[in-house]
Formats: C-alpha cells, structure tokens, sequence
C-alpha cells in the first residue's frame, strides 16, 4: 500500500470513459504514482496499459516531471485505464495550456461518451434483440 502525504499543491481532473470514472490528484516533481493506494504496477499489470496511461506524459515531454493520486471507481480494466488517461490529460492543460494543442492533435482530450445500450421491453433480454417472427 502507498501512502503519500506531501504538501505540495496539487491540480485536480476527472475522466470518464464507459461506466468509468477517474479522480486524480497530479502533483509536480518526483514521487510515486498511485491508484486506489496502490502503486501503478499492481494496479495496471500489463504493458499494454501502461502505454495508454504513459501517454500524455510522453507527448508533453514530461515523463517524470509529474506524479499522480487517482481513485477509480466502477467499470472494467480498460474503461479505467482509459479515464485515467483523460483525466491525466486534462490536468496536464490546467497546468500548462500549451500542451493542450498537441493533446488535442493525438486525442487524448475527446471524450469517448459511448455507454452501454439500456435492455428495451420486449426485446428478449438485450438491447437490440427482437424477438423471432413466425414464418408462417
């Protein structure tokens, strides 16, 4: 368990993705990152999320510069990894607004607001599903 208690000033951002939704707490200098109060490598195991989560640092060039604390609730790995990114995007522009362009140009600050489909009356169980005419 990490347990970061630092008195440095902190910018606030949130992300969404799905039923994901990601608060973060972005911290400028050299510290460790944690998710939940767990650090990133047990949170995101796998390399192919550290890329998505990696990525606005890299496009700034500030990988290192910076170091977060997120709480993320809800939805699965990838919806999470996802919003943690938006939300690491979006408080990279409060701190500087000259990243916002490049940001912008990669499309880490578009909001991905597809949801999962609401299960409609009548339909059998699933959102699109219709249920089976008889042929004859």
């Amino acid at each position: 368990m990490v347990k970061t208690q630092s008195k440095n000033l902190y910018t606030r951002s949130i992300g969404r993705r799905k039923s994901a939704v990601a608060s973060l707490k972005l911290f400028s200098g050299k510290g460790e990152s944690a998710i939940n109060g767990l650090a990133l490598d047990k949170y995101f195991p796998t390399k192919t999320e550290k890329i998505v989560y990696d990525k606005p640092f890299e496009i700034t060039k500030t990988l290192g510069k910076y170091y977060f604390q997120a709480k993320i609730l809800g939805g699965g790995k990838t919806g999470q990894v996802q919003a943690l990114s938006l939300a690491i995007s979006r408080g990279l522009v409060k701190i500087n607004e000259t990243f916002k362009p490049d940001l912008r140009a990669q499309g880490l600050l578009t909001v991905d607001s597809r949801i999962k489909e609401r299960r409609m009356v009548g339909t059998g169980g699933k959102s699109r599903r219709q249920k089976q005419s008889p042929k004859r």
